[in-house]
């Protein structure tokens, strides 16, 4: 059944829009072998954007891993799932992957688990432990299969953050870093929905994936593209929308690509046959209503001093949160309280470190935090 709008989901035709510009350059990263960073905030598209030219260069040619570590929560999980994923997707059988993993699977008893056609699916769970096998041989594997095929391999991580939470994580970003460097026939895109943990990662220069590839910053989809594609939308499901009310949907959720589906989606719902300030007021409420649960286990166990602090970044505060007058008037305790306070909030994600200062990053949390605080 076709979708008006799609969210919560990655976005694909007839609702992927608006990146050419990042296709074009992320397209050609992946044919010339370029590692690639994916920079940008939470529902900005990035794995939208990652499916799309991996689809378009396998088209090509190319051979292309993609993998979500998102559950790894240690150096061996990652090896697990690292290991698994190179193996399965660059081989469609399982006697063809066993012959390209000679030398790195006998050691294991791997677990195979065949769909009702073995031919052409299956998934593997290789069991991989530091008694198995070392950091240096699992992260080799993709560089020994794409000289195995003689071909050039492009593996795609989201949640690529996670190694920064990962145990000893530096000397793990150390192990990464200094091998996949000297790979010849392998390249990388990284991305992950922390911005704070992806920035921290790649653009410290005391951190071992300084500069390991291009970073590509993501810009918002501007409106002039937004209006053709929302109003194409309702004209499908019989249904109109001015131009006024499409920027209203864009503006109170700063453009970020995700919320404008589910607010548009919602604004359909609640138009009869074209949308109005009421149904626009009656999708703004569902909306809210919709993340209820989600903020209230976001912000349930803050302090006194961080609800204050997030008072403070809502009435406008970006900056001089140390100057005597700005914490007396929102209570925020001392000095080294308020380093305190912008690390821990940063963490928890409810506020971001930007060139304008500390602002909430989440539209629709800010909009909620306004109702309540």
């Amino acid at each position: 059944m076709e979708q008006p709008f799609v969210f919560g989901v990655p976005a694909e035709d007839p609702h992927f829009i608006g990146r050419e510009k990042e296709m074009a350059r992320l397209e050609t990263n992946f044919k010339y072998g370029v590692n690639t960073v994916l920079m940008s905030p939470r529902r900005w598209g990035k794995t939208s954007l990652v499916n799309r030219a991996v689809r378009s260069i396998k088209e090509k040619g190319r051979i292309v891993v993609q993998m979500d570590i998102f559950a790894c929560r240690s150096e061996y999980d990652f090896y697990n799932t690292f290991a698994a994923a190179v193996l399965q997707q660059t081989a469609s059988r399982i006697d063809e992957w066993k012959n390209l993993a000679k030398g790195f699977i006998e050691r294991l008893t791997p677990k195979i688990s065949l769909s009702p056609d073995p031919g052409t699916t299956y998934s593997v769970s290789l069991g991989i432990t530091p008694k198995t096998h070392t950091p240096e041989e699992i992260l080799s594997l993709p560089e020994i299969i794409a000289e195995r095929k003689n071909s050039e391999l492009i593996i795609c991580i989201d949640e690529f953050q996670q190694v920064g939470e990962f145990p000893d994580s530096l000397s793990v970003q150390k192990r990464l870093r200094s091998i996949w460097q000297h790979q010849k026939h392998v390249s990388y895109c990284l991305y992950g929905s922390k911005l704070h943990m992806m920035t921290r990662l790649f653009q410290r220069k005391s951190y071992p994936f300084y500069r390991f590839g291009e970073v590509l910053n993501l810009e918002p989809i501007p409106l002039q593209t937004w209006i053709p594609y929302i109003q194409g939308r309702f004209m499908a499901f019989g249904k109109k929308i001015e131009e006024k009310y499409i920027k209203q949907i864009c503006d109170i959720v700063s453009y970020q690509a995700s919320y404008v589906q589910q607010l548009s989606y919602s604004v359909l719902l609640f138009s009869e046959k074209e949308a109005t300030d009421e149904s626009f007021i009656q999708a703004v409420d569902d909306l809210l209503a919709q993340n209820n649960n989600v903020f209230i286990e976001q912000t349930q166990s803050l302090t006194t001093y961080q609800l204050n602090f997030l008072r403070a970044v809502l009435d406008g505060v970006s900056s001089r949160f140390g100057e005597a007058a700005i914490r007396e008037q929102y209570n925020l305790g001392s000095p080294s309280n308020i380093t305190r306070l912008k690390t821990s909030m940063t963490e928890k994600e409810l506020v971001e470190l930007t060139e304008k200062g500390i602002v909430i990053g989440d539209p629709v949390l800010k909009l909620w935090l306004d109702k309540i605080l």
